[in-house]
This record gives C-alpha cells, sequence and structure tokens, in this order.
C-alpha cells in the first residue's frame, strides 16, 4: 500500500503535537491540569488555607511620580510603622481578588495587576505573592478613615525618613522599579487551575555542549518527562511539596535525586514560569502549582557531556526538544533567566 499513513505514525505525531502544544502554554504562563504526582515522600493530604498553608499577597504600586505606595500600621505590635500593602488571603479568594481586596483595605484606593514580580516562599507552610500594580480609581486613605486594617496610606518619595516595619520590602519596591524601566521577564498572572496541594510542575532541561546556551542553533535540549501511566499523554514530572523545609528548590532535588542518584550533576532552579491557583473551595482547591524551569548541567568544569544522563528505573525518561522553535524560546528563556523569580527565605 502507498501513499498511506500507519495508524502508529498518525499516533505518534498526535501525541508529539499535544506535548509540544502544552509546553508551549507553559512557556507562555498558562496552565494545565495536575493529575498525578511522581515525587511523592509521604501520602498525600490536601492543604487547607489558614490551616495547614498560609498565602501572603503584597502590592508595590508607583505613582506618576516614581513615589511608592505606603500603608501606616495599624497592628499593636508594629503601630505607626510603614510598609507594603499586604496581608493574608482569605478562603474561596483567589490571589488577585486577595491582592484587590487587601489594597483596598489597607490604602483605599482600587489597584490592577501588572504582573507577578516575586514568590518568597519558607517551604509550603508560608507563602508571599508580590505583586506590580497599578491605581486604578479611589483615593488614598487618610487619619480619619483609620482602622483596624490601617492608620492611612501614602506615597513615598523612598528619600524621605519613614520608620518601617521591616526593611524586607526595600528589596522589593527596587525589583519594581527594575521591572518598569527593564521587564527581564514577561508579564505573568497567576491562572485559575485547581490544585489540592502544593507542588512543581517540573520543566526540567538539560543542554548538551557543556550547557553552553550563548546560540540555540549548535546544541541539543532534552526535557526530563514523567513515565506516570495514569496520564493519557507524555507529561511533565510533578513534585510535591509536604513538610514545613519543602521549599521549592529541595523539592526540585528530592525528585532529581530519585531519577539521577549517583549523578554528580548541578541542579540549577531558574525560576518560575506559571503559578496555578484556584482556591473556591476550602480544603479542595487551597493548593498551588508552581510551574517551574530547571537546568541540570555537568558539575565537572570544561567535561563535555553529549548526552543526558541516564536514568535509574523506568518512572522517568528524557525527550529531546527537535522542534527548532520550540528549542530556541525554551533555551532563550534559561539563557535570560527570563522567569519570575522564587526566593527560599530558609
Amino acid at each position: 500500500m502507498t501513499g498511506g499513513v500507519s495508524q502508529g505514525s498518525s499516533s505518534m505525531d498526535s501525541t508529539a503535537e499535544i506535548l509540544e502544544d502544552n509546553l508551549e502554554k507553559i512557556l507562555k504562563g498558562e496552565g494545565l491540569e495536575v493529575r498525578e504526582f511522581d515525587s511523592v515522600p509521604e501520602q498525600v493530604k490536601p492543604v487547607t488555607l489558614r490551616k495547614s498553608v498560609c498565602y501572603i499577597v503584597g502590592a508595590v504600586i508607583f505613582n506618576s511620580k516614581d513615589e511608592v505606595l505606603m500603608v501606616q500600621e495599624a497592628k499593636r505590635e508594629c503601630y505607626g510603622r510603614w510598609y507594603l500593602p499586604a496581608g493574608r488571603m482569605e478562603e474561596r479568594e483567589s490571589i488577585l481578588e486577595a491582592l484587590q481586596r487587601e489594597v483596598k483595605e489597607e490604602a483605599g484606593i482600587d489597584c490592577q495587576p501588572i504582573t507577578l514580580l516575586l514568590v518568597q516562599e519558607q517551604g509550603p507552610k508560608w507563602v508571599r505573592f508580590v505583586f506590580l500594580a497599578e491605581e486604578t480609581g479611589g483615593s488614598l486613605k487618610t487619619t480619619a478613615e483609620a482602622d483596624s486594617e490601617s492608620l492611612q496610606a501614602q506615597w513615598w518619595d523612598r528619600e524621605s525618613p519613614l520608620p518601617l516595619r521591616g526593611r524586607d520590602i526595600l528589596p522589593l519596591i527596587d525589583a519594581g522599579i527594575k521591572y518598569r524601566r527593564n521587564p527581564w521577564f514577561p508579564m505573568l498572572q497567576p491562572v485559575d487551575f485547581p490544585c489540592q496541594v502544593i507542588c512543581q510542575r517540573l520543566f526540567l532541561t538539560f543542554i548538551s555542549s557543556n550547557g553552553n546556551t550563548d546560540t540555540s542553533d549548535e546544541h541539543r535540549l532534552w526535557l526530563l518527562m514523567s513515565s506516570n501511566y495514569a496520564t493519557p499523554h507524555p507529561s511533565l514530572p510533578i513534585a510535591l511539596s509536604v513538610n514545613a523545609f519543602d521549599t521549592i528548590p529541595r523539592a526540585v532535588h528530592r525528585l532529581v535525586k530519585e531519577c539521577v542518584p549517583s549523578s554528580s550533576m548541578h541542579v540549577h532552579t531558574c525560576g518560575i514560569l506559571g503559578v496555578q491557583h484556584n482556591g473556591r473551595i476550602p480544603g479542595k482547591t487551597d493548593g498551588v502549582c508552581f510551574n517551574t524551569l530547571v537546568l541540570l548541567e555537568n558539575s565537572e568544569d570544561g567535561a563535555e557531556i553529549s548526552s543526558p544522563p541516564p536514568l535509574e528505573g523506568d518512572a522517568y525518561r528524557w525527550h529531546e526538544v527537535t522542534n527548532q522553535s520550540l528549542r530556541a524560546k525554551i533555551i532563550q528563556r534559561i539563557k535570560e533567566e527570563s522567569v519570575l523569580p522564587v526566593h527560599s527565605l530558609y
């Protein structure tokens, strides 16, 4: 028979297209359903907001004079001191809804998020989502409107003396200034996908030729894929954060150790490509999935490695990215570290 395409070949082509489409979605900051977990050190238990996990939202907002929005604290332990608008998420809120509520309650203004700016974490028990946002309405809270949320709000020129609640906000303000002047990653918003736990979908890469990423055409690129047969199509592995010290980098290292335990490879967590959260059903959708870009590098200086390290067991496999356009996009994101930063505070 001539001129035909075998069913097996057609199926393989369809699978490759689905995989490439899903990889493109992750690179664009979009989400994918969380189906199964690959690195699970303990029994999976859904997280519950304000019981087993705490999410904080914070806003960095500038006016036309490059002054930053600050609120004066009403809490007894920091009464009268100044801080960025920030606070805990509440049940059934999305991350964006929590941000807009906190800014309105503490500062009196309406805001629209421009991009996630930074994620800070102390393992799965405490995560802070910091946004760069812009004012869209309302008016600054005055002392006549003081309540338990805050005493007032003002614009700060960052030079006038101001008693701060904590200096931890200064790097956040600096990051906002830097992003406004020269954005180093695409604008990113959380996407609405339910998840029961805090986990990382690993976009784990290996690049041949010494890991040199100066040009994409001369290099081969591989992605670590899960061999989890519960998913209908090839998928990126998902590592679960379980204990209080299981930060994003630690969860990444744990999964790598599972599949290449004898390797001397260096694991570099580049940053976050996307954040997935829903939160509509307390105790069932309070989790967060971080789509995380990771680079596996040879730790021996000068040694050439033309292929990724062999994997132990059959839980994972390497997939070579042969689509030239897709490969170039991935290598560029790695080279420029064009990802949302994540800071582990342990």
